[in-house]
């Protein structure tokens, strides 16, 4: 009967899909962004030079959806997006290791050639940096989920910026450090990069949460109505959003 009732609650969600497809797609690309191109900002905060990788122009908006998630559907549903989005991220890897091994054209070995993917693609198709975001975002974004819905219950649904705002700055730290760390490891990226991206890249993401703070407040209260949601109703105990 619970696996009935819960099946039951998830069919009867209008946008979760929708909401679910652009995290997945934001996942996917910021991921290639990453490995794409790293920014510099040209100048330094502490001695450390600010310097970003391309992904990061996206993904702090994932953030901002995992907040709308678990604000709007619960702690499960949200782990249920963030590991379906994991999901795509690693099939779009797979796609990119394969073309890495399979043959070049001969006109376009000219004019790119192997080295230019590897530079380009190279953490893609060896997964590393799918190996990074997956334990990155694992931690960080499951993190940022159970700290608001935590927050959510001992505030009673009030004074939801303290919940996005705060969940962000120990998720995105979380995140930040890890993902680096393992892209550093694996190769991805230089270890000599690794403070300056941490730095950048946790300060940028934190400010991009609290800027998008009065979105996400569209966001939730937009969803929440077109669900027929109420985040007062027995659907947001915490026994519900943790069963």
């Amino acid at each position: 009967m619970a696996n009935q009732t819960s099946s039951t609650s998830l069919i009867r969600y209008r946008y979760l899909d929708v909401v679910m497809t652009f995290f997945a797609a934001i996942l996917i690309i910021s991921n290639i962004a990453s490995s794409a191109k790293i920014i510099d900002l040209g100048f330094s905060l502490f001695g450390i030079p600010l310097s970003f990788d391309g992904g990061t122009i996206l993904f702090p908006i994932s953030y901002v959806f995992g907040d709308i998630l678990t604000e709007v559907y619960g702690f499960k549903s949200a782990r249920r997006v963030i590991w379906t989005g994991f999901c795509c991220l690693g099939l779009a890897s797979l796609v990119f290791f394969m073309l890495k091994w399979l043959p070049g054209e001969s006109l376009w070995n000219e004019y790119a050639g192997d080295s230019a993917y590897d530079a380009i693609l190279g953490g893609m198709s060896s997964f590393g940096l799918v190996a990074a975001s997956l334990s990155g975002y694992c931690i960080g974004g499951l993190s940022n989920a159970l700290v608001l819905s935590k927050m959510k219950t001992a505030t009673k649904g009030k004074w939801l910026w303290t919940r996005t705002i705060g969940s962000t700055l120990i998720g995105e730290l979380l995140d930040s450090l890890i993902f680096f760390a393992v892209a550093c490891f694996t190769g991805v990226f230089q270890w000599e990069l690794f403070a300056s991206l941490v730095l950048t890249n946790y300060l940028f993401k934190c400010s991009i949460e609290i800027l998008m703070t009065p979105i996400t407040y569209l966001g939730v209260a937009r969803l929440k109505k077109l669900e027929a949601q109420d985040y007062k109703g027995e659907h947001y105990t915490e026994e519900k959003i943790f069963r």
